[in-house]
């Protein structure tokens, strides 16, 4: 089955889990779709999260992110990157570490192109 339908609710109310074991990275998984591994999640860095155990990240899927709240640093690119801003991303485009000073609040999309 694909993503379920569902009407507006209050996102609080699913389950916050961590992340790769990285202290303060979160996740809240809003849709998923069984079948095909897609799934929109809203990703928190809580303020002092460094990813830098995770390394550069690579996906076999696309990735859309928005930046809802807070910013956080690229430490490869050396770019700080901040609410409002938006990126989409390839399979297989390097991207990350990050490290955050005040935290971070990212809105994402991942899909396998059919």
């Amino acid at each position: 089955m694909p993503k379920p339908e569902m009407e507006f609710f209050d996102v609080t109310h699913l389950p916050r889990e961590s992340v790769a074991g990285v202290p303060g990275l979160f996740e809240r998984i809003l849709s998923r779709d069984e079948a095909t591994g897609d799934y929109t999640r809203c990703l928190y860095l809580e303020p002092g999260c460094d990813t830098s155990t995770m390394g550069v990240q690579r996906h076999d899927f696309w990735e859309e992110v928005w930046i809802v709240q807070g910013s956080f640093h690229d430490i490869s690119l050396g770019k700080t990157f901040t609410a409002g801003m938006y990126a989409c991303r390839p399979p297989g485009m390097p991207h990350g570490p990050w490290r955050t000073a005040e935290g971070c609040t990212t809105f994402e999309i991942r899909y396998h192109r059919r």
